[in-house]
This record gives C-alpha cells, structure tokens and sequence, in this order.
C-alpha cells in the first residue's frame, strides 16, 4: 500500500581541528547507523500497524499526524526519493479512501501527484519534468526507467492517479490516464515486486473504465483483475471489489458482480498487511451489493 522508510541525516558544524573531526566522523557515522537503523524500525512498525488496523476510522483520525511527519522529513531530506515516494503514497492512500469532502480531496491529492513526481526526479534525474513532455517524449523517459527505479515509479503512479480519481470532473485531468497505463506496463515489464498485485489491479481498473465501444478493453482488464487475485492469493480483497466495480458492472454481469462481493462479505477481514484494506473493501461490498438491483 505505501512504504514507510526513513532516511536519518546528521550534520556537524563549526571549526574542530582535524584530530577532534576524525573522532567527531567516526562518531556520527556509528550513532547515525544507530539511529537510522531504530527510525527504519519505527515507520516499518508504525506501517504495520496501520495495515493490520481493523478500525478505518482510527486511521482515518490518527494518519494525518504522520502525515504532518512526513512533510517535516521532506524538508529535511528533499531529495531522497525513499522518502518523497513514501509521502506519495500516504497523501494519495489517504486523500482518496479517507477523505469525503472533494476540495480537500484535490489539495491532498495533489500533493501526493507532485510528490510522486518529485521522488521520481530524484531517483533518476532523466525523469525530471515528465509531466510536461509530450506523450512520445514521455514513453522514452519510462522506457528508461530500470528495475531499481521501480519504487520510484510506483509511488510516481500511485501520487498520479490518486490525483486523476480526485480530479475525475476535469478532462484535462483524465486526459493523463494513457501515461500512467504505461507506466505502470513498464512497471510490470522490469519487475514490480511486490506491487506486482496492486499494478496489476490498477491496470484492471484502468481498461475497464469505458465500453468496448468508446475504445475500453474490459477483457484485458478482467485478465488483470484474475492476476492480482493471484498475485495477492485472495487476501487483498479490494480486488474483488475493484473487479466487481470495474468489470462486472461495465459488461452488466450480475452474477460474477454478486458472487464477487458476497465473497469479500464471507471472507476473514484479517490478513497481515491486509486488514485496513479489507475492512473498507468489506463496507464498499455491502454498498455496491445494496445499489445492485437498482444498477442491474
């Protein structure tokens, strides 16, 4: 969903002769060690517990804190891609499962898209500037992008599309979409690890937000839906949902629709790394199912 990483960054100042600077170095490089190492820990429990997390409204409360957190250590760090990436994907995380009112919705979005560029930038520095290239410039510059660009890239989509949902009245907005389905290709073509699942979902979504007739790949999507499913071995179940929204409604087919969401309603809410996610995933399923005779 987003990774927490934290990068710690000492500085030592004033003129010290270079006995005492030596000891100063040799000191710092230990105690920074020290101290990366127990912020790494910290943010990769507090990402734990976010995830495994049943109570959506106690995160919805609680992740603005580390939120705030996160522009502190982007200042502080305004190049590291790690953590430029990492607010990326929180801000999008939350500014469009948590947030209700539209205007907020763009402002955290927005941030999330210029974060993600940003850590992009930094992580390959020929990617600087993508947003405003042409679309051929554009699939040149993802096309350069390598395996251990991939976080990078993946938070890069995710700030992105969070953004293109929140802006989804503006044409000139969703006029973006084709970029990020080929970035989030590329991801898949060098690697998305462990993303792999989420990628493939996104892609999902994306070829099924239109018909057949107005240019849609809704077949294509469905593959991609079937290989987050595997991917994720069925414990993601915002894929099922994604599926039951994107597919299932689009192609009009209420039995896979119902079978789809009745199995996220049956299914155990908790699954490490999961049970934030499936616990929303769980609320939507009870809402589409509720609007279906009403859709179907």
């Amino acid at each position: 969903m987003y990774r927490m990483l934290v990068s710690v960054v000492a500085g030592l100042g004033g003129a010290l002769p270079a006995l005492a600077l030596l000891g100063a170095a040799a000191m710092q490089t230990g105690c920074a060690s020290i101290a990366a190492s127990a912020a790494a820990g910290m943010a990769e429990s507090l990402s734990a517990a976010i995830l495994d997390q049943e109570d959506p409204e106690l995160v919805r409360e609680g992740v603005p804190a580390f939120m705030l957190l996160m522009d502190s250590m982007v200042r502080s760090s305004p190049d590291d891609a790690e953590i430029l990436g990492a607010a990326a994907e929180i801000y999008a995380v939350y500014g469009t499962a948590f947030v209700d009112d539209p205007d907020r919705a763009r402002t955290l979005t927005s941030r999330a898209r210029v974060y993600g560029q940003r850590a992009l930038c930094a992580q390959r520095k020929r990617a600087c500037g993508i947003e405003t290239l042409s679309f051929d410039a554009y699939a040149a510059a993802i096309e350069g992008v390598t395996r251990r660009d991939g976080n990078a890239l993946y938070s890069y989509s995710v700030g992105t599309l969070a953004y293109i949902r929140a802006n989804s009245a503006d044409v000139g907005a969703l006029t973006g979409l084709p970029k990020i389905e080929l970035a989030l290709n590329h991801l898949l073509e060098i690697g998305a690890g462990d993303d792999a699942g989420a990628v493939n979902m996104y892609l999902g979504i994306l070829n099924t937000l239109r018909p057949p007739a107005l240019g849609g790949e809704p077949e294509l999507g469905r593959q991609y839906f079937e290989a987050a499913l595997v991917l994720t071995g069925g414990r993601d179940l915002s894929v099922k949902v994604e599926f039951a929204r994107g597919y299932a409604r689009l192609m009009y087919e209420r039995e896979l629709h119902d079978r789809l969401l009745n199995e996220v309603i049956a299914a155990e809410v908790k699954q490490e790394g999961f049970t934030l996610v499936n616990s929303l995933a769980r609320q939507q399923a009870v809402e589409l199912l509720a609007s279906a005779d009403d859709y179907f």
